[in-house]
């Protein structure tokens, strides 16, 4: 199973809980604030991640650090977890996880706009209507410039990409003029 699909099935666990305590943004901001910490201090990281530690002493580690940062009931415990799972690594993905469940959840989902040349705010607003059109939820757009195109967008939502650049519609016109 790919490293992404673990991080979403934790994300979406810890979703199910803090959506029926009501922690959401306490725990999501608690769970940054670790991801920062285990990230800035390599020797923290090492320790946490390596098979060669004994988890005994991971787990005093990490319990010395939770005595000391004092985060909620709830994120305690999900960090106590991922260790007992050898999980804590995946900290960093499993919070991109956590923020692209909830906004799915809510209906909400976010996307990437390239484009040769900067769109003006009524052309990005326009074409955020047509894509929540599409998709049926509310959508919330980077837009990127990309030289590589000619002219048009690429406009990329999750998995699906809508292709409207001149290139592909060359290529189009041209597979259709060979089959004339």
């Amino acid at each position: 199973m790919s490293e992404q699909a673990i991080a979403r099935r934790y994300a979406s666990a810890l979703i199910d809980v803090v959506s029926k305590t009501g922690d959401t943004e306490t725990v999501k901001n608690e769970l940054k604030s670790w991801e920062e910490m285990i990230n800035s201090n390599v020797d923290l990281k090492t320790v946490l991640a390596s098979p060669a530690i004994a988890h005994a002493k991971k787990d005093g580690v990490l319990e010395g650090l939770l005595q000391r940062t004092k985060p909620s009931q709830t994120t305690a415990n999900f960090l106590r977890v991922l260790l007992q799972n050898s999980r804590l690594g995946n900290l960093s993905e499993i919070n991109l996880s956590f923020d692209t469940v909830m906004d799915e959840r809510s209906g909400n989902v976010t996307g990437e706009v390239r484009s040769a040349h900067a769109l003006n705010q009524q052309q990005q607003d326009q074409l955020g209507e047509n894509l929540e059109s599409v998709t049926g939820k509310r959508v919330k757009l980077e837009f990127v410039i990309d030289k590589e195109l000619i002219g048009g967008v690429v406009a990329r939502i999750g998995s699906t990409v809508y292709d409207g650049s001149v290139r592909t519609q060359l290529g189009k016109f041209r597979e259709e003029l060979m089959t004339r």
